[in-house]
């Protein structure tokens, strides 16, 4: 009864293995007879693993094919795992055939690091082998930005208005982590404003438009940036206002109402001593008036004291009269009343 039982669980295990293996057959075998005509073989074991991995086992396999027949030693493995880590396979795969096409090396690590740092940017690493081929024009300013020039003051204080393209191929050794296309723009606009502001005049700027693309590629204004500038060229150039004359005004209109409202301090500053010296004259003449009061007093009490007598009251009396006389003389000869 041994013999048996073993026979049959000898035969259990053939039909489950060989049912095992119709499936696989039956799965696999399209894919494994595409990359093996195509003269990229895949085993049965990786095309397995792939399935067991969720990893889209056709995807992987047709990329391997068309770098394999483009010349790439590229593993199934790679592969695999550039796409479990997020990233295209098609376009790191295609970006390696176009650089290889071009003569550019460029290693797969490499590749997938750039289309990892390009994910979520609405770039490619295909587009980055491809702008290193071809160089690009970058505008300067960004239209996107809402400004279409480049706005500088020269010297003599008139505004110059430059539009430029710059040139540039990717640098793919420096693309992971090197500033993008905005930090370009950027430069180039500072080195514009900057060489218009050092000119002497506008003149100078429209005679000799190229000194501005020979100034600012001489600050290396692509250092650690993804791309080399190949060029700057100066596409327009146009005269602005005078801003110069502009600031002159304002600051003329400010000193102006500085001197008036110092002027109006000194003003109400005199108005104020002049009021202060009309009360102290009323306040002299309220003493006068004060005094002039105590004479009748103090003649009385000479009458009564025997101080002063009748004839010297009537001395007193004339005298006034005779002083009062002559003022009015004087005063109907058109001089002023009370001087002699």
């Amino acid at each position: 009864m041994n013999a048996p039982v073993i026979q049959l669980a000898i035969f259990g295990i053939v039909a489950l293995a060989a049912l095992i293996a119709f499936i696989v057959v039956i799965n696999f075998a399209h894919v494994w007879v595409r990359a093996w005509s195509a003269g990229a073989p895949v085993g049965f074991i990786e095309l397995i693993s792939l399935r067991l991995r969720s990893v889209p086992v056709g995807l992987i396999v047709d990329n391997r094919i068309t770098a394999v027949k483009s010349g790439l030693a590229v593993t199934i493995d790679e592969l695999s795992t550039h796409y479990l880590a997020g990233g295209s396979v098609e376009m790191v795969t295609l970006a390696l055939i176009a650089a290889r096409k071009a003569g550019i090396h460029l290693e797969f690590d490499r590749a997938c690091a750039i289309d990892l740092a390009t994910k979520g940017t609405g770039k490619t690493v295909l587009e980055a082998v491809k702008t290193s081929v071809n160089p690009k024009v970058i505008d300067c300013p960004n239209p996107t930005s809402g400004r279409t020039t480049i706005d500088g003051v020269a010297k003599d204080g008139i505004v110059v208005k430059v539009k430029a393209r710059v040139t540039v191929r990717t640098n793919l050794d420096r693309f992971v982590g090197g500033a993008t296309e905005e930090t370009i723009i950027a430069r180039v606009g500072e080195g514009i404003v900057t060489t218009i502001g050092s000119s002497d005049s506008y003149k100078k700027v429209l005679e000799n438009p190229d000194r501005i693309s020979k100034t600012v590629l001489d600050k290396a204004l692509d250092s650690n940036t993804a791309f080399e500038i190949l060029s700057i060229d100066i596409a327009d150039v146009d005269v602005g206002e005078n801003v110069g004359a502009k600031l002159q005004a304002e600051q003329a209109e400010a000193n102006k109402l500085i001197a008036q409202a110092q002027a109006e301090v000194r003003r109400a500053a005199a108005v104020a001593t002049e009021q202060e010296m009309v009360a102290r004259v009323a306040e002299m003449r309220s003493r006068v008036v004060e005094a002039e009061a105590q004479i009748p007093m103090a003649m009385a009490e000479a009458f009564r004291s025997g101080n002063l007598g009748v004839m010297d009251y009537y001395k007193l009396r004339n005298v006034q009269a005779d002083t009062s006389m002559r003022e009015n003389i004087a005063g109907g000869a058109g001089g002023k009343p009370g001087t002699t």
